[in-house]
């Protein structure tokens, strides 16, 4: 009787252990196969996805919202006149977490920053630097000065929602001519793409562009998208996605338009920008 006890004993324990390895498997099973799907369709498309002339174009929304974020310019402020040279910048910030890697799959699918989350300063719409601490300096030249600042995700997509960016105006030095710059108009930044892209990165570009005192919409105003002479027109204020870029030199233009297909008056409303695509870093 004894050993049919043990029998029995270990007949349910290799078939108890038997079960797990079995769960185990499929679990690992489908954690391969989610990765898998994962990586090959990278962000998720919001709405149609444009293809023309070999380039696919599709906006994304999917990635951490982080509505709660604030951003404030303290120094320089608003108005004010710095000397000349090294400017000093002082940032207040809340519920953001600079040098933070982004916590979503798009951190495995575009290019990411090592350093993680940060501070987009934009001095005249010329091309951004990014900031992982909120105090630093930046060389600026005499005159007068549009600086535009937001927060970024690990991988440069910046953050809309209000509160989240600054926009002022100050002056350095004492310059001879003055800009004149209407803060209430309708204003596009350039942020995306820069410098180079290589290896995995190059295959997946993103478009990002920053919006003042404006919105996009399918019977308003509209970014006209001229990729390498081909045109895309983007009607929702939303990071894009573009694909089927040839390795080397590409060039973007970006247009602020109205629903007519003219572009809105503004400093920085028309942009073009280059950057490059390389197989090999």
């Amino acid at each position: 009787m004894k050993n049919s006890y043990l029998f029995l004993a270990a007949a349910l324990l290799v078939s108890t252990s038997a079960c797990d390895t079995a769960r185990q498997t499929q679990e690992n099973e489908a954690q391969m196969a989610s990765s898998v799907t994962g990586e090959r369709t990278g962000p998720t498309p919001s709405g149609a996805v444009m293809s023309k002339d070999g380039l696919r174009v599709y906006a994304f929304d999917d990635s951490p919202a982080y509505p709660e974020s604030q951003l404030r310019l303290n120094s320089p402020a608003a108005g004010s006149t710095v000397p000349a040279g090294a400017v000093e910048f002082s940032y207040d910030l809340s519920n953001f977490q600079l040098t933070r890697m982004t916590s979503h799959s798009n951190s495995g699918h575009m290019a990411n920053s090592e350093k993680g989350q940060h501070i987009h300063n934009i001095v005249d719409n010329q091309p951004y630097t990014a900031h992982y601490e909120t105090e630093f300096t930046k060389e600026l030249a005499e005159g007068d000065h549009v600086v535009l600042s937001f927060l970024s995700r690990s991988y440069h997509e910046s953050l809309k929602h209000k509160g989240a960016y600054d926009l002022r105006m100050i002056t350095v030095g004492r310059p001879q001519q003055r800009m004149e710059f209407d803060m209430n108009a309708p204003h596009m930044f350039y942020s995306r793409p820069k410098d180079t892209y290589t290896g995995a990165d190059a295959e997946r570009v993103m478009l990002d562009f920053y919006l003042v005192n404006t919105e996009l919409s399918p019977t308003g105003n509209k970014v006209r998208a001229t990729i390498n002479n081909t045109v895309f027109t983007l009607d929702r204020w939303l990071p894009y996605i573009i694909e089927g870029m040839p390795m080397g030199e590409n060039t973007i233009k970006l247009e602020l338009i109205d629903n007519a297909g003219t572009v809105i008056p503004g400093p920085f409303n028309t942009v073009t920008r280059t950057f490059t695509l390389s197989e090999n870093s």
